[in-house]
């Protein structure tokens, strides 16, 4: 008989670690409690119109291109891959944007423009964020948050000073001019702390930016999840949706099965890829790790307001990715993590796959996908919803010049209650634990339970942290645990 393991969950540390662990020979099941697979990354047809309903950029393409080589396989076995040129641009104010392009040499000219003698500056601080790049992803990120000696290695002892100082303060200190600062600020936002609280170290994220690129799977993110699901199942994994799980079954302190649609399924191990929180409550409170305390005082990244809308034209002036940084960048962040409240004059974030993407959307019309970052948390109602689209759309309209609203053919929304209905999101929020100094590696919730033998955890709520990538490493390190304590 072949050890069996239950799946909670199917984003993508679910279906990473799936594939790693029928690789292994396990037999394994997924069950999830939507209609269909993906998780945060689902996706919405409508009208023609295609829309990736969560994670919208694609960055550390080495990530990916490591994880399917670990099955012999290439990302372009499944899908085509377009780096992006440009990758997105940036308003500040009316017709006032600054554009970064697709290398380096053109990013420094761009901020030489902007402020002179900077690109010396840049290729520097780019040079030592590539320096903590290499070490992170290529070494760090894969260890399994077990000991603080994970942490201890040559090259992290030359660069110890880096955990104690912050983004803010680096940035800052070699750029003078304010909105370059946002630029290379802005890439550790996908972290879910603000650059103030986020160790310098992780400006290896500006190196994801600037030295590797934005790409777009062409279809969408959702072509990654297929990916997965299609090697997942050449491995003989089983995929049942519409399952949502209402309890952990634990016998002599050993997860031993779950219970499903009122069902009861046995398992020899549990791997729950669905929020740590709400999966903790599938427990009896004796074998819960964490108490509510405990989630309560943590640093969550933020929750979104998200839309989905169909333009019956092209929109003008804007590219695929395109960011509105034209209001005060600490006044939204204050409004996130210190006193939580909707921002009065919110920064946001839009996406217009259709410029890259013809299957996107209708032939001369346009999908638009926008984003409001917001505290987790908070009170969500379809008027408050309706309030931010109309602040967003009236100050796309003024400062691209141009107008969109009479050309609006639907829009769908998604927000904190949406996150908490549909994924058992904690307080709503959309990426999970944020990476602050007291929440790095072996800080982070664990993917091994210490109270219930045979119960693992992985996602963005453990190691290494939120973003895609992330997640397909903590696929992997909770793989590697389940095979280390578990050999066949």
């Amino acid at each position: 008989m072949k050890t069996t393991i239950i799946i909670l969950g199917s984003g993508f540390s679910s279906l990473a670690a799936s594939c790693y662990l029928a690789k292994a020979g396990y037999e394994v099941t997924i069950f999830e409690k939507n209609t269909t697979i993906g998780g945060r990354a689902r996706q919405l047809k409508k009208d023609g119109f295609t829309f990736d309903i969560g994670p919208t950029w694609y960055w550390m393409p080495d990530v990916f291109e490591r994880f399917f080589c670990d099955f012999n396989k290439k990302p372009s076995d499944y899908y085509n891959l377009e780096k992006l040129n440009p990758a997105y641009s940036v308003y500040f104010g009316k017709n006032d944007y600054i554009t970064i392009e697709d290398t380096l040499d053109k990013i420094c000219k761009a901020f030489e423009k902007e402020e002179p003698g900077s690109s010396v500056k840049l290729k520097s601080f780019i040079n030592k964020a590539k320096s903590n790049y290499d070490i992170a992803i290529k070494d760090l990120v894969y260890n399994p948050g077990v000991s603080p000696l994970e942490l201890i290695t040559p090259e992290t002892i030359k660069k110890l000073n880096q955990f104690f100082s912050n983004i803010k303060k680096d940035v800052r200190k070699s750029f003078k001019n304010k909105r370059l600062a946002q630029i290379l600020e802005f890439p550790v936002l996908f972290l879910g702390a603000k650059p103030s609280d986020t160790p310098s170290f992780y400006n290896f994220m500006n190196y994801a930016d600037f030295g590797l690129g934005t790409f777009h799977p062409k279809k969408g993110m959702y072509q990654v999840i297929l990916a997965l699901k299609s090697l997942a199942e050449e491995l003989g994994v089983k995929i049942k949706t519409e399952n949502p799980v209402e309890k952990i079954i634990v016998s002599n302190r050993k997860a031993s099965g779950i219970i499903s649609n009122g069902k009861t399924y046995s398992a020899d191990i549990i791997v729950s890829g669905a929020d740590y929180h709400h999966t903790e409550t599938l427990l009896d409170k004796p074998f819960r790790q964490y108490s509510e305390n405990y989630w309560n005082k943590k640093t969550f990244a933020p929750s979104s307001l998200l839309f989905y809308v169909g333009f019956d034209k092209k929109v003008e002036n804007v590219d695929h990715h395109t960011l509105f940084f034209d209001v005060d960048f600490d006044l939204h962040a204050k409004a996130i993590y210190d006193t939580p409240e909707w921002p009065e004059k919110p920064l946001f974030y839009a996406s217009f796959p259709s410029k890259t993407d013809e299957s996107t959307a209708p032939e001369g019309k346009e999908a638009g996908i926008f984003l409001i970052p917001l505290a987790p948390g908070l009170t969500d109602t379809p008027e408050l919803r309706e309030t931010y689209f109309n602040k967003i759309t009236n100050r796309l309209e003024d400062l691209t010049s141009q107008n969109i609203k009479q050309h609006i053919i639907f829009k769908e929304s998604f927000c904190i209650n949406d996150f908490i209905n549909d994924y058992n999101s904690f307080k709503g929020n959309a990426y999970g634990m944020a990476n602050t100094l007291m929440q790095t590696a072996f800080l982070r919730p664990k993917l091994k339970s210490k109270e219930v033998n045979n119960l693992y955890f992985t996602g963005q709520l453990t190691v290494p942290g939120p973003g895609v990538p992330p997640s397909l490493i903590s696929g992997k390190l909770v793989a590697d645990l389940v095979i280390k304590h578990h050999s066949l």
